[in-house]
């Protein structure tokens, strides 16, 4: 399609134009542009697409600041000033909540944006890959060979999905970066990124430069060969600096070189690790991280809590925005000193922790095992005695027997994940009838979806957009549920 007017956003980072009575979800563009594009799903009433070149822009856009945009995945919405962005979050969250929730709903408080919109990551993860992705601009800067047809040696590239294989010569080289979105054997090469410190970027380019100078090989996805996989990088508040290595087998001599080099070069280093993963895929919950070098973990602080994160652990990769996000579920849930709080989902024990100074009891059920191990351990480290952490399915636990040794909630916090809460524990919870719920959501089409099927016995009282992630189009939501009378 030809020079098509995007006219609204939708959801998601997409926009919206509409032509002959379709609508059509665009992805690259921003409302106000008119662009040409490539139709990827063709229905009835809607389709989808990808711009493929822009005739006019739009008066809201602004310069993207990463040479990287539009190539890779993590901050897909930089051509649009920060106060568009969480203009466009702000109604998402709205359009969500009253089409999925079609329930009563009080007005939505303004979004609580993030102060820092670069820089703001504690963690990232790069990959090692032996298939760089190849630029269309490269693409097209590769001569033909002499006389026509292929010379060898040569390879089948493409640069994108909607775009013809193009044959390519052999040696492009490898990459250490960021998997290309949907395409999962190609890595970006990233130079610089501002997700995070610039010590991120010091880590990365030492060890590239290193491996480079050395010869080291690049992780094969598809014949499961080459040595370095990936990088993962946890930078805290504290100012603790952990980094853990992934290697595709031992090698005892070059792991030392390798890591001797990067504490020479990066005396920030708190916590050095090197993980060896001889499985088809990246995942390091089922490996045994070793330390080489500090204590084997790092501490962040939320306020005045302190968190043990080791290099298996989850916790929110936006300090900042994790306290404001906290907070606001601590004022939600409006103790006083006498609640018992059950905490869903719990995770690691972040949120329990950060609401136990006001609340009577703690409970926290998460269903992996490790991460209740986690937040015994966080407790432990900040002397609360009065919460108690549980392993397994929460509609399971929390039974009469349970109920009867550690009381009934009060407060429920419940923090799934994007898909929502199962609906057998929507059930639960209508069962249990808790005065307050406190639910965040990192996905608002699934809370509004859930909200809807408590609107049963509840009311929402209180709504609260909360970015995590600038750039992106990802938000967070808490919403204060009430049980009615």
């Amino acid at each position: 399609m030809e020079k098509i007017a995007v006219t609204g956003y939708a959801a998601e980072g997409k926009s919206v134009a509409r032509q002959d009575g379709k609508v059509y979800f665009i992805e690259g563009a921003v409302p106000g542009d008119v662009v040409d594009v490539f139709i990827s799903t063709n229905k009835k009433d809607w389709g989808e697409g990808k711009v493929t070149h822009i005739h006019e822009y739009s008066p809201e856009r602004t310069t993207p600041f990463c040479q990287h945009f539009g190539l890779c995945g993590g901050c897909k919405w930089q051509m649009l000033p920060y106060e568009k962005q969480l203009e466009y979050k702000q109604q998402e969250v709205a359009q969500n909540l009253k089409r999925i929730g079609k329930i009563a709903l009080p007005e939505i408080m303004p979004i609580a944006g993030a102060a820092d919109t670069i820089h703001y990551r504690n963690k990232l993860e790069f990959t090692f890959s032996n298939k760089r992705y190849l630029t269309s601009e490269e693409i097209k800067a590769v001569p033909p060979p002499p006389g026509g047809g292929f010379s060898e040696p040569a390879v089948l590239e493409r640069s994108s999905e909607s775009e013809e294989p193009q044959i390519l010569p052999l040696g492009s080289g490898g990459a250490l970066g960021f998997h290309v979105p949907r395409i999962f054997d190609k890595i970006i090469e990233i130079k610089t990124c501002y997700l995070m410190d610039e010590v991120n970027n010091t880590i990365r380019n030492t060890i590239r430069d290193f491996a480079i100078e050395n010869n080291y090989t690049y992780y094969d996805i598809k014949q499961h060969t080459g040595w370095l996989r990936n990088i993962i990088i946890r930078y805290c508040s504290t100012g603790e600096l952990m980094v853990n290595i992934c290697l595709g087998y031992e090698d005892e001599t070059e792991t030392k070189r390798l890591l001797d080099h990067l504490l020479q070069i990066v005396p920030a280093i708190t916590t050095l690790l090197y993980t060896i993963n001889t499985k088809w895929n990246d995942t390091i919950y089922d490996l045994s991280p070793q330390t080489y070098y500090g204590k084997g973990f790092v501490n962040e602080q939320l306020e005045d809590f302190t968190f043990k994160i080791g290099p298996k652990s989850f916790f929110q990769t936006n300090t900042k925005q994790a306290e404001k996000l906290y907070s606001i579920t601590r004022d939600f849930a409006q103790l006083t000193g006498e609640e018992i709080v059950y905490d869903l989902y719990c995770g690691t024990g972040s949120i329990g922790i950060f609401l136990s100074k006001l609340a009577k009891k703690i409970i926290g059920v998460e269903a992996i095992p490790e991460a209740i191990e986690d937040a015994k351990e966080n407790a432990a480290l900040n002397h609360i005695t009065h919460a108690e952490f549980f392993a397994g399915d929460v509609i399971k636990i929390c039974n009469d027997e349970f109920f009867a040794q550690h009381g009934r909630p009060d407060v429920i916090i419940t923090d799934p994940p994007r898909a929502g809460m199962h609906e057998k524990l929507v059930i639960k919870l209508l069962e249990i009838a808790a005065p307050t719920i406190v639910y965040v959501s990192c996905n608002t089409a699934t809370q509004a979806r859930d909200i809807a099927l408590l609107a049963e016995k509840y009311a929402v009282e209180k709504i609260q957009p909360v970015d995590m992630f600038p750039h992106t189009h990802h938000i967070e939501c808490v919403a204060l549920l009430k049980l009615k009378n």
